[in-house]
């Protein structure tokens, strides 16, 4: 188990260093300032020997020239790493925020290519933080704690040199506290890595209910549910917040039991440095000159051990992007895919099973076939299968067995992106963006000119509200449609349906948020654009779907009846047992 965390954390990292590397001549430019920078402030604590040494307190002479040259030497080696520091900073920030770009751009394609079942079992606002808070982790840690280490192990490196040069008899001391340093920051990681994988993943989870209550924010004011739903939102919040203090809490003991490690090292420096002073090994000028080095020394191992803590937050991070990152995408088309350019409309389902889960079908060997030109109604009970049907002719998911037909080519031996072209859909869930109401009209085709917008919102009834508000159809809409009703949102939805001007059409219970005279208007223009066209309408208002050339009604899975409106009431079967129970009045 620890081997198999191990490589994870390697891998992740690994990856990481993928991104930076796209960077390398900025990295390399900024490996190389952070040398210089570190080797200029290494030369001070040496001058600063000289300098000491420069006062002869036995002979009571003090060689000010001497005194003040080294002075200004450190001075100056200390003015030019600060400003290279400064430089240092600037870049890894910029390096940072390319990288930053980088991930956010790979993980929002990725989501992109994700199939539609990915988002039916993970939480919105779960992949919301993902590319926000997890990739400013990553961000905050690359811009700050990837220079902090390159710039300690520079300082280690160059303050050991420089004692072994001083006094190699007092470096033996760090033969003790060093591995011991070591040790504890390795042991502590490793047993705190789970708890900042936990406060990632329970902040993902704080994030996904939030975005799930505010979007039901008017449902629970009309069911008086505000307690119950400050008590589920408080139980998290409580839950992400004690993942994020033990992170934070455990994590930082590493800084500190270090920090004690130096401190003791610092103790024992001091009392051999005074036996050698004493003795005449060494000079008080060196003995300054080892100290200073000496915590330099220290320092640096100290800082590794709480960037070393930093560090697990920003992998945990990393693991749950990368693990978006490695998703399976959506089923790549075959080689040689068939290309629909214009639909005739021609569809068949020829034995076709289908379950989200295995061994729980929702369609079960289903099979009819529509005629070029013809409205078909999907009537059913809820959950009978009239959606999924929907989901298999645009290709969301396939058949687990069986094929479905369009115009005589098996749609699964077809590109997705020419199939989808050849439908249009209206869902009873709207979706708008922010943008002016032209641009989320034209959403599907850009090519439309506003005489071909108008003339579709004339005939979905939306054209008048528009021309009433400040701007027309440039007028700004907020994000999701908020600055208009459910019902209008809707008409705009029809309206950009009829704008694609597709072979197909899919309406999946399109009327659903409109008034009843709203509604015949609509079937009337419907009606018209349908002509010629292969129309799906999923309605479990009976009324809209009187004129329908034939209705299927689905029940779990199966098409128990088929038939025209006055067909079905004849038989007296499923679907009259629908009607009657909406009509019984």
């Amino acid at each position: 188990m620890y081997l198999k965390k191990n490589n994870i954390k390697k891998g992740t990292l690994l990856r990481l260093w993928g991104y930076l590397y796209q960077f390398k001549w900025l990295l390399f430019l900024a490996v190389i300032l952070t040398i210089a920078s570190n080797l200029f402030a290494l030369v001070g604590p040496l001058l600063s020997g000289y300098a000491i040494d420069a006062i002869q307190i036995g002979k009571g002479h003090v060689h000010f020239q001497k005194v003040f040259y080294y002075c200004l030497l450190m001075v100056f080696f200390y003015v030019a790493s600060a400003i290279l520091s400064y430089g240092i900073s600037r870049l890894m920030i910029y390096l940072s925020q390319k990288t930053a770009y980088r991930l956010r751009k790979d993980l929002f394609d990725k989501i992109v290519s994700l199939p539609v079942g990915y988002f039916d079992q993970h939480q919105t606002g779960d992949i919301v933080s993902r590319m926000s808070y997890d990739i400013d982790t990553i961000n905050t840690s690359l811009a700050s704690d990837s220079v902090q280490v390159l710039s300690s192990l520079v300082t280690i490196i160059g303050s050991f040199v420089m004692m072994l040069i001083i006094s190699p008899l007092m470096v033996t001391i760090f033969l003790i506290t060093v591995p011991a340093s070591i040790l504890l920051t390795r042991f502590l990681t490793n047993k705190f890595q789970p708890l900042f994988r936990k406060r990632s993943a329970e902040l993902g989870e704080l994030n996904g209910m939030a975005e799930e209550l505010l979007s039901g924010e008017q449902t629970t004011k009309v069911y008086h549910q505000e307690k119950t739903m400050i008590a589920r939102f408080g139980k998290k919040n409580d839950e992400a917040m004690s993942a994020y203090y033990n992170a934070e809490y455990y994590g930082s003991m590493t800084g500190p039991s270090v920090n004690f490690i130096n401190n003791v090292s610092l103790s024992l420096i001091s009392i051999l440095g005074a036996f050698l002073f004493l003795f005449g090994h060494l000079t008080l000028g060196k003995l300054s000159s080892f100290v200073l080095y000496s915590r330099k020394f220290s320092g640096p191992i100290n800082e590794l051990a709480n960037i070393f803590s930093d560090l697990q937050s920003s992998i945990a991070a990393a693991e749950r992007i990368f693990k978006l990152l490695d998703e399976e995408p959506e089923v790549q088309d075959v080689k040689q895919a068939y290309v629909f350019k214009t639909a005739q409309g021609n569809v068949r389902f020829d034995h076709v099973n289908f379950g989200y889960q295995a061994n729980q079908p929702v369609i079960k060997d289903l099979s009819f076939e529509i005629s070029a030109g013809n409205v078909v109604a999907i009537v059913g009970p809820t959950g009978a299968g009239k959606t999924t049907i929907v989901n298999l002719l645009m290709r969301f998911y396939d058949p687990d067995n069986g094929a479905i037909y369009l115009d005589g080519h098996n749609i699964k031996e077809a590109t997705r992106n020419s199939l989808r072209k050849q439908y249009a859909m209206v869902l009873q869930d709207t979706w708008l963006f922010t943008g002016t109401i032209f641009e989320n009209l034209t959403y599907g085709n850009e090519q439309a000119t506003l005489e071909d917008v108008i003339r579709a919102t004339k005939a979905a009834h939306i054209h008048e509200f528009i021309t009433q508000l400040p701007k027309g159809y440039d007028t700004m809409m907020s994000e999701d449609g908020l600055a208009i009703s459910q019902g209008q949102k809707q008409l705009l939805t029809i309206a950009r349906a009829m704008i694609l001007n597709a072979e197909l059409l899919i309406l999946d219970e399109a009327t659903s948020n409109v008034d009843t005279q709203t509604e015949l208007q609509i079937q009337e223009a419907m009606g018209q654009l349908m002509l010629n066209k292969t129309s799906f309408i999923i309605a479990h208002r009976l009324s809209t779907i009187r004129e329908a050339d034939l209705i299927l009604v689905v029940d779990d899975g199966n098409i128990v009846e088929q038939g025209t409106h006055d067909e079905l009431l004849a038989l007296e079967g499923r679907y009259y047992q629908l009607h009657q129970a909406q009509f019984e009045n």
